[in-house]
């Protein structure tokens, strides 16, 4: 059932495929529930970084301690991914979900607790956050297997997708924003807000979503192993292309955010609040572009292939020009179009992998995915801050090529086969 037809569909009437207009409500009440859970572990990751100054002083750390509050998370996260999607494909996707978040949670308010012990806290709140990130390899990447599992009908799943990566650009947008906001009250804030947005989240998952059914047992672990074997020795190629390129678009995601707050400070002195707005800028750019491109893909793989090409290359194109200039609004014009290549890319490679996987090992395979992206994520900032330093050519000579290998990949790669008589 499209979205237009939806529209139009009568109350207690049904569409073409049978569902009433019951049906659709608590269909949208659980893709709501399902993408926040993306907002929150963005939020509550990402607004930290806003507060990272401020906590140095507070706590009596250096530059590098204080980064490691975001690492650990990550690397914690990277490891315990696959695991967690292993676990979803056998006793299922919210029985994960649900306990992540509290881990979360818990994570949070120790962080919390920690940063208000001072200068003795560091250690604690490294502890809260390597359970966040514990927490966190059971959320958000286990939300794509279960879109997937939801519908049956591949315009719906690849709709959802875009929101949910929507969802999840739209809390990389208000992180800048909502961390400053916060930390300009006291600065430890944002560390207790995260158990207060996971128990929203755990609320609207117990009441709106529903398991789907899976009557089939669980497969014994050798089996299981040989049937993921047998997935990328069928479709190795597309596979790790779509690896590479998701941590690629991570990559320079969080790199070139990363040159952008540098650029907004220490050239131009735009600090706190101002330099959060700025950000959020191409990151807004980015959640309607994933917005748009979930909307349009619908069942046509050989379309999201192209939108996916098209969005890597126009990427690498925005930060080989980004290298001419240095004026303030250059760059951010460069970077909304960076946002717009990145945006339109990640919906397409979301239904791709999503849909070519059977349910049994998609969770396993969609969480190798989403570690892929992690890494990206982790790696963006220390690199760049890296060859900032030494050579501001080879950093554009780096993103740029970057993007165009991710664009190869997509043309290479992925290969999806054309229906035949619309069948």
């Amino acid at each position: 059932m499209n979205y237009i037809e939806k529209l139009f569909t009568k109350p207690g009437e049904k569409s073409s495929k049978g569902q009433s207009d019951k049906g659709i409500d608590s269909q949208r009440a659980a893709i709501f529930a399902i993408a926040s859970i993306p907002l929150v572990m963005t939020l509550g990751n990402s607004m930290l970084i806003p507060v990272l100054p401020v906590m140095e002083k507070e706590m009596n750390i250096s530059a590098f301690q204080s980064s490691l509050i975001i690492t650990v998370y990550s690397v914690i996260a990277i490891f315990l991914i696959p695991v967690a999607g292993y676990l979803s494909d056998h006793i299922g996707r919210k029985k994960v979900i649900i306990p992540s978040l509290i881990l979360v949670a818990i994570g949070g308010g120790i962080s919390g607790w920690a940063a208000l012990m001072g200068e003795n806290g560091y250690w604690v709140l490294l502890v809260g956050r390597a359970i966040q990130g514990a927490g966190a390899a059971g959320c958000f990447p286990i939300v794509l297997p279960l879109v997937g599992d939801m519908f049956k009908d591949e315009d719906d799943v690849s709709s959802a997708l875009g929101e949910i990566e929507t969802s999840n650009t739209l809390g990389k947008v208000l992180s800048p924003i909502v961390g400053s906001f916060l930390a300009g009250f006291i600065w430890y804030i944002p560390f207790f807000s995260i158990p207060v947005l996971c128990a929203i989240s755990i609320l609207l998952m117990v009441f709106f979503v529903k398991s789907p059914n899976n009557k089939a047992e669980p497969l014994p672990f050798k089996i299981f192993i040989k049937k993921i074997k047998l997935i990328f020795t069928e479709n190795g190629k597309m596979l790790y292309a779509i690896f590479f390129i998701g941590v690629i678009l991570m990559f320079v995601l969080f790199g070139v955010l990363f040159y952008l707050s540098d650029i907004l400070e220490l050239q131009y002195n735009i600090k706190n609040r101002k330099k959060g707005l700025i950000l959020a800028l191409p990151l807004g750019v980015l959640c309607l572009s994933s917005f748009i491109a979930g909307r349009l893909i619908k069942k046509d793989k050989v379309l999201m292939k192209w939108i996916a090409f098209s969005g890597a290359v126009l990427l690498g194109v925005s930060t080989a020009i980004l290298g001419f200039s240095k004026d303030l609004w250059f760059i951010i014009t460069m970077f909304l179009i960076s946002g717009i290549g990145i945006g339109a890319s990640l919906p397409p490679l979301d239904t791709l992998i999503t849909e070519s996987i059977e349910k049994e090992e998609r969770g396993t395979i969609t969480s190798i995915y989403s570690s892929m992206r992690f890494i990206g994520v982790a790696a963006g900032p220390p690199v760049i801050a890296l060859l900032m330093k030494n050579s501001e050519k080879t950093m554009f000579f780096l993103l740029t090529g970057l993007s165009l290998a991710a664009a190869a990949a997509t043309f290479i790669a992925i290969k999806p086969e054309k229906k035949k008589g619309g069948h």
